[in-house]
C-alpha cells in the first residue's frame, strides 16, 4: 500500500493542527514533497544520521519524528554538524522528514495523554489550558433548513464544548432582504423587500476548524448569500494546552509512586523534590521541559508533577506543598513514538509504519558499581 506523505501527516494533525505549535517550534514537513507516495514510515523521537540509516535499510520514505530536527535556520549545508549531515543524508536517498512536536504537547491526545495511560491516570484534563482559540459563528437560516446546515457545521468541527459535540444555540426571528436585478434569490422577489422566518445558529469552534465549518455551512445553506458572523472569544480552550492532570484509582505512597515512576518510564534514576509525607493521588504530567507549569500543578492541588528539564532552584518551588518528579527528558517523551504509530494505524491500518529501534536519548547516566 502507497500513501502520500500529506495523507499521513494530515491523520496526525487531525488530532494536533500544526497551529497548536509554540511560536519557537518547527514541526510539519521539514524535507520531501508532501505530494510523494511512500510504502513506508519510521518513527521516532529524535532525527540522527542513525535513524536515517536505518530508513534507507529498511525502505521507508518518510521519518517522523518528535523533535524537529531543525530549530534554527540553516546558512550554509556543508557536513559540518550532525544536523547537515542528517539534512544531506535524507535528500541524498530521497527519504522525507516531518516532525510533531509542540502541536503533539498541546493536544489533548497527544503526548501527555499518552504518559497518562502509562500512569493509568483517569479523569483527565489540561492542566493549563490556553484562551484565545475559540471563536463562535452565527449564520441566519430558513427554518426548514437548521437541522441540514447545523448538522454540516457541526461534522466540520463546530459545537464539540468537552465531552459534548453538536452543541448549538438557537433563536428564531425575522430575516429581511431586497434581492437586486443581478441575484437569483432561493425566497422572495427581486426588488422587493422580504420577510423571511429565520433561524439564528450560534456555534463554537477552534481557530483551526473554522474555514471547513464555514466552507460546509455555505455548502449545506439554500441562500445565494450566506449571511454570519465571527466571534473572537475569551474562554479557555478545554482540549489544547499544556500538560495534563489526572488522578489514580487508589492513592500510594510517595516510595510507591516512585518506584512506580521508575519502572514505567525505564530508568534507574529520578530526581525529586523533598518528600511531601502524603499519599499520592492527584497527578500533574508535562513531557519534556515542563518547569514553567510548577505554580500552576500546585494551585490545582496535585500531589505530584512528572517533568522534565528542572533546574537545581526549581526543585524549591515544591515549597513542602508537592512532590517534583523529574524523570528525563527522553524516558518521558518515548512512548511519542507508540501514539504516532497508533494515530497512523488507526487511519491506515494496513500501511507500513515501523517504530525505531534505535535509542536516541542523548543523556548518558554512570552508575558505580
Amino acid at each position: 500500500m502507497k500513501l502520500k506523505i500529506k495523507e499521513i501527516l494530515d491523520c496526525i494533525q487531525k488530532i494536533a493542527p500544526l497551529s497548536l505549535q509554540e511560536s519557537y517550534d518547527n514541526s510539519g514537513l521539514i524535507i520531501g514533497d508532501e505530494e510523494s507516495e511512500i510504502s513506508k514510515v519510521l518513527v521516532c523521537i529524535d532525527v540522527t544520521e542513525d535513524i536515517v540509516n536505518e530508513a534507507i535499510t529498511t525502505n521507508c520514505g518518510l521519518i517522523i519524528s518528535h523533535h524537529p530536527i531543525i530549530f534554527k535556520g540553516l546558512k550554509k549545508i556543508v557536513s559540518k554538524s550532525f544536523v547537515e549531515r542528517v539534512v544531506i543524508l535524507a535528500i541524498q536517498h530521497n527519504i522525507a522528514i516531518a516532525s510533531m512536536h509542540t502541536n503533539l504537547d498541546n493536544s489533548i491526545q497527544g503526548v501527555n495523554f499518552k504518559i497518562a495511560q502509562k500512569l493509568k491516570l483517569h479523569s483527565t484534563k489540561i492542566l493549563q489550558p490556553v484562551s484565545g482559540m475559540l471563536k463562535k459563528i452565527v449564520t441566519f437560516c430558513p427554518v426548514d433548513y437548521v437541522v441540514e446546515v447545523r448538522q454540516a457545521m457541526a461534522v466540520a468541527g463546530a459545537g464539540d464544548i468537552g465531552n459534548y459535540d453538536s452543541c448549538s444555540y438557537n433563536v428564531k426571528g425575522i430575516g429581511t432582504f431586497r434581492a437586486n436585478d443581478l441575484a437569483t434569490p432561493f425566497v422572495g422577489q427581486k426588488n422587493v423587500l422580504h420577510e423571511e422566518p429565520e433561524c439564528r445558529i450560534e456555534m463554537i469552534t477552534p481557530v483551526f476548524n473554522m474555514q471547513s465549518v464555514v466552507k460546509a455551512m455555505i455548502q449545506a445553506h439554500p441562500y445565494e448569500e450566506v449571511a454570519y458572523d465571527i466571534y473572537p472569544l475569551e474562554n479557555s480552550f478545554q482540549n489544547v494546552g499544556a500538560g495534563i492532570i489526572g488522578q489514580l484509582d487508589v492513592e500510594v505512597t510517595e516510595n510507591e509512586f516512585l518506584s512506580s515512576v521508575s519502572s514505567i518510564f525505564g530508568t534507574d534514576w529520578i530526581r525529586h523534590s523533598a518528600r511531601i509525607n502524603k499519599n499520592i493521588k492527584t497527578v500533574a504530567v508535562c513531557g519534556g521541559s515542563g518547569a514553567f507549569l510548577i505554580n500552576t500543578a500546585k494551585s490545582v492541588k496535585a500531589d505530584v508533577f512528572i517533568t522534565a528539564d528542572l533546574k537545581y532552584h526549581d526543585f524549591f518551588e515544591a515549597d513542602g506543598t508537592i512532590l517534583l518528579v523529574d524523570a528525563g527528558h527522553f524516558e518521558t517523551e518515548q512512548f511519542t513514538k507508540d501514539l504516532i504509530v497508533e494515530i497512523i494505524q488507526k487511519k491506515f491500518p494496513t500501511f507500513a509504519v515501523l517504530k525505531s529501534e534505535i535509542n536516541t536519548n542523548a543523556v548518558c547516566y554512570f552508575i558505580k558499581k
